[in-house]
């Protein structure tokens, strides 16, 4: 039986080798040390640096008050002590008259300052009663020189049927855009008035700036009225005894004067009846 042969299938070829993987190339960046110090310190110095405030504070240039200047806005609520810059504050307002007046105008036109007391809405119970309460005491309250002004978003029509029917001897103002209630301080979120009273002197210092009550609000005022009333009789009183100090000082060098010229003519009188028997 003849054989059969098989062809053998030649071995396959081996695989080539896979080439080497690449490193990857490392750069190195040399780092100045003297920039890196520098970088981190300003880094620094930014994350510590407060943002500036919204209101201006400078020195008042007669008492050193913080002299604080206000945005319309009313950003930052001012505070007793302060002493504000009248150009602008609080923009533009209306008498119920339909007068445009400004707060700086209401200053320079009273004898010793304003005191504005702010309330939600014209011929309410609450605003009523604090108007009247303000009305009752307008004599006593205005007796060192204030002069008195209600303040609210209320028209001038509103404000002006409120005064004649509460027989109120001051005027309304009205602020429809709160801008002046809120420069101090009793504008209420998101909208509205916060009842409440703000007292500021002729040169700008405030003398009072809080919320109250119909009561309370007035009785500020009242506090504030009746101290500078006290000062002025201390100094009344410091200015008598002053006063007699000083008159018997002159008593006493008058009398000094007199004897002296008695003692001068007795040693005269004297000299010239020697001079008479010699």
């Amino acid at each position: 039986m003849p054989v059969e042969l098989r062809k053998r299938k030649a071995p396959a070829a081996p695989a080539a080798p896979a080439p080497p993987a690449k490193k990857a190339s490392r750069t190195t960046t040399k780092t100045n040390p003297v920039k890196a110090v520098a970088a981190k310190a300003k880094a620094a110095i930014t994350a510590n640096t407060k943002k500036p405030s919204t209101t201006a504070v400078t020195k008042n240039a007669t008492n050193g008050a913080p002299t604080v200047a206000v945005p319309k806005g009313g950003i930052d609520k001012v505070k007793v002590g302060d002493v504000v810059t009248l150009e602008g504050f609080g923009g533009e307002v209306e008498t119920n008259d339909g007068v445009k007046t400004t707060l700086k105008a209401l200053v320079e036109g009273s004898k010793n300052g304003v005191a504005i007391f702010t309330y939600p809405k014209a011929s309410t119970p609450g605003c009523t009663t604090q108007a009247c309460n303000f009305r009752d005491g307008y004599t006593s309250l205005t007796s060192t020189g204030l002069s008195i002004y209600g303040l609210s978003t209320d028209s001038p029509k509103a404000n002006t049927n409120f005064k004649t029917k509460q027989n109120l001897p001051y005027t309304l103002l009205c602020d429809p855009d709160a801008s002046l209630i809120g420069a101090i301080g009793l504008k209420k979120s998101p909208k509205g008035t916060t009842r409440g009273v703000f007292v500021i002197d002729k040169e700008g210092k405030v003398l009072a700036a809080e919320p109250g009550s119909p009561t309370t609000t007035v009785d500020v005022v009242k506090k504030l009225v009746g101290g500078v009333e006290a000062n002025g009789i201390a100094n009344d009183a410091a200015d008598k005894e002053a006063d007699k100090k000083k008159e018997d000082v002159e008593k006493a060098e008058v009398a000094g004067e007199v004897a002296d010229t008695a003692a001068k003519l007795d040693g005269g009188v004297e000299g010239n009846g020697e001079t008479a028997k010699a």
